[in-house]
């Protein structure tokens, strides 16, 4: 079955405030989309509804992953399905290192009884941290602990790679990234393309789509998908700004709230080591 994830007016508040004013948006797998759009517009809230971050509360709409209803799925079930979010502030976990976390996290995917070997699990885990350039002590770190910004976007990708997920979400992977970095990680995104996958890429600025080419560009403004073309959109948006976007559609304020709360654990959490 091709890989089909369909959101449909979803509507989502914050406190009382609503931040998601009916976003509608459809991947399929082997499709890349963008979506851009000024601070405060709902870009990260979008991201984080998806993923059932508990202060949003979705008052309407549907998303489904293969016909599935994703919103009746707790937030490990949405991971089972197949959804993945890199986080743009990943959070350090003391007591669990990098390879506990992704062994666990795909078996918890693969199910009991069908856990991946240890032998396995290391060559990929290899393979992938040296496709990313990323240091082999990296494995037995603790969960992105005193990692710099770039090694914590780069282990968010390691993520990716490993968990083989349906979708795809990228908050703002490329911020804080110098160019060799971008490109590494940009690398390791293409290199996991295929007609299973589709990608769901937010982001402010236009270099990154140098690196991976979308099939579509979004706008976001006040909450909603306003605009929406080729990657020649982005382009424009790279070059002019979003005032003509504006004043095409009429819109004064884009805004609708500050994108400040992110999909994250508690910084310092500690956390038993899984077996």
């Amino acid at each position: 079955m091709a890989t089909e994830f369909v959101i449909d007016g979803l509507r989502a508040t914050i406190e009382n405030k609503e931040i998601l004013k009916g976003v509608n948006l459809k991947i399929r797998g082997g499709e890349v989309h963008a979506i851009m759009g000024p601070n405060g517009t709902g870009k990260s809230t979008l991201a984080s509804a998806i993923m059932g971050h508990p202060k949003y509360e979705v008052t309407g709409g549907t998303i489904t992953l293969n016909g599935e209803d994703v919103l009746e799925m707790e937030v490990d079930e949405r991971a089972r399905a197949g959804l993945f979010l890199a986080m743009q502030y990943p959070s350090e976990i003391t007591g669990v290192t990098n390879a506990d976390f992704l062994r666990s996290a795909i078996n918890a995917r693969r199910g009991e009884g069908n856990e991946i070997s240890l032998i396995k699990f290391i060559r990929q885990m290899e393979k992938a941290m040296k496709e990313l350039e990323m240091n082999p002590e990296f494995m037995h770190r603790y969960l992105n602990e005193g990692f710099s910004g770039g090694e914590k976007k780069r282990n968010e990708i390691l993520q990716m790679m490993m968990l083989e997920p349906s979708i795809v979400i990228l908050d703002e992977i490329d911020s804080g990234l110098d160019i060799d970095a971008l490109k590494i990680v940009a690398a390791g995104v293409n290199s996991m393309r295929s007609e299973d996958r589709g990608f769901l890429i937010i982001t402010h600025y236009q270099r990154l789509l140098n690196y991976i080419k979308p099939d579509y560009v979004h706008v976001m403004m006040q909450g909603r998908i306003v605009k929406s073309g080729g990657p020649e959109l982005a382009e424009r948006l790279e070059a002019e700004g979003y005032d003509w976007v504006k004043e095409e559609l009429g819109i004064e304020d884009e805004t609708v709230g500050q994108d400040q709360d992110e999909f994250v654990v508690p910084m310092n959490t500690i956390a038993p080591k899984f077996n």
